[in-house]
């Protein structure tokens, strides 16, 4: 018994008690440490990253499409040539033959080529080109803003992941002290047992409260290791590695004020104004789209055939070269005659879309400035358990002192003294969760407000 209580208990408790503070030559992580290295770590917003760029390249592409339209080609044909009179629509597997010079089939061979230059390019559109590319623009604009978004909601889940673990730390330290007053509890109770002053049962007792204490640390060691483990999935930093800051206890810490609400700057918010932005430019698009187009067209080519209209099939080689130059130049007009009842569809739909944006937007807005409202009712909250509770630790501990003289003077009995330490260590154990409650409030109204990069920059525990 006597080997339990030296050795092993300061084995115990200092292996819960490193995990902890793991050494001195580790490195303390900073949150803003932490927030950054999620950043960079997390593959999920590496993916959201390379979509922003590939957005970005596809808004290039788009501009390179209106470039005017310049196509070379040329070819050489060996074949037959016979024709007859009419016309057809052209089914693409069907060759073409100029003409026949026989009335009859002939079978023979006559080699030809062919070269061509055409040109196309939209003089006119009526502003499709500029809204296509402003549409192409916006999407942009969302693929950058649903990358800031998911950045912003990381940051925050690693702000609530440190301060929890930060709360954890201080719980495994209060479970600590709460074991050690129950092996001094059994302790005294032992010696006054063993002098005959106090009954066994009274050791028995303490020693299950011992036992007790002793599950409560290994939980709340538990705890700190499944958090660490989180902020590990997060930022990439082994677990055993993570050695943060503690948590004041201290009264009420004190922060600069970050109330202003600045929704315009709110990755949450930011996002919803993409889509609808994009909801608007789209519509301006398919607007435009129907318009008419008109555009100027121009083509060379340069002709040759083994064929000759006088002295009829001639050698291959005639076939090769350039015998015949010819050019055409027009501007075409382009319009659906039914795009007026094509772009009433299309916008109508696109109208709901719009609507359904607007109330989008709307919904996150009053969810933001709920949390916000609820964040600082918690703060108030916690402000005033944080002004009580260091009173109620300290008449806890006095009244823990007092219980244990007067146990070892034989005035009360093992579970007055019991409930002494147990009201003690609830005291404690309530303000870590009233500190950490004020923290969290602190990082809600925070996010809620469009401010999570001043909280991180301004946190000190």
């Amino acid at each position: 018994m006597n080997s339990f209580s030296g050795g092993k208990f300061f084995r115990l408790l200092s292996i819960a008690l490193m995990t902890v503070s793991c050494g001195r030559a580790q490195k303390t992580f900073s949150l803003t440490e932490l927030t950054d290295s999620a950043q960079r770590h997390l593959p999920e917003l590496m993916q959201k990253k390379a979509l922003v760029a590939e957005s970005k390249s596809a808004v290039q592409d788009l501009r390179h499409q209106f470039l005017p339209l310049l196509r070379a080609s040329a070819q050489v044909d060996l074949g037959s040539d016979n024709a007859v009179p009419g016309s057809y629509f052209p089914m693409g597997i069907v060759p073409s033959t100029s003409s026949g010079i026989y009335p009859e089939n002939n079978a023979q061979a006559a080699l030809g080529s062919l070269a061509i230059l055409y040109g196309q390019y939209a003089l006119v559109d009526f502003g499709y080109r500029k809204a296509s590319i402003a549409s192409a623009e916006s999407a942009s604009e969302l693929q950058s803003a649903e990358y800031e978004q998911s950045r912003y909601q990381i940051r925050a889940a690693v702000c609530r992941l440190y301060l929890n673990t930060l709360r954890l730390q201080m719980q495994l330290n209060i479970a600590g002290q709460n074991l050690e007053r129950y092996r001094k509890i059994y302790d005294v109770i032992r010696a006054l047992a063993g002098s005959g002053i106090k009954a066994g049962s009274d050791s028995s007792l303490a020693r299950a409260e011992w036992s007790k204490a002793q599950t409560g640390l290994n939980q709340a060691l538990g705890n700190l290791r499944n958090s660490r483990e989180q902020l590990s999935y997060y930022t990439g930093i082994p677990g055993e590695l993570l050695r943060l800051d503690s948590l004041s206890t201290s009264a009420r810490p004190i922060l600069p004020s970050d109330d202003s609400i600045t929704s315009g700057n709110n990755p949450l918010l930011v996002y919803y104004s993409s889509v609808n932005r994009l909801y608007a430019a789209d519509e301006k698009r398919i607007s435009r789209g129907y318009q008419p187009v008109i555009s100027l067209v121009a083509s060379g080519w340069m002709r040759a055939s083994s064929i000759s209209p006088v002295s009829g099939y001639g050698p291959l080689k005639d076939g090769l070269g350039a015998q015949r130059y010819n050019y055409l130049a027009g501007i075409s007009l382009q319009y659906d005659l039914f795009s007026g009842l094509h772009r009433k569809d299309k916008l109508t739909a696109m109208h709901f879309q719009q609507e359904a944006g607007l109330q989008q937007f709307r919904q996150q807005e009053l969810d933001l400035e709920s949390a916000a409202r609820q964040a600082s009712l918690n703060m108030q909250t916690a402000e005033e358990n944080l002004q009580e509770l260091p009173v109620q630790t300290r008449a806890a501990r006095n009244v823990y002192d007092q219980k244990i003289a007067q146990y070892k003077a034989g005035m009360i009995s093992l579970i007055d003294l019991t409930n002494a330490a147990f009201v003690l260590y609830r005291s404690q154990y309530d303000f870590s969760v009233a500190i950490s409650d004020w923290w969290l409030a602190r990082l809600d109204r925070a996010v809620a407000t469009g401010n999570l990069e001043l909280f991180i920059q301004r946190f000190n525990p």
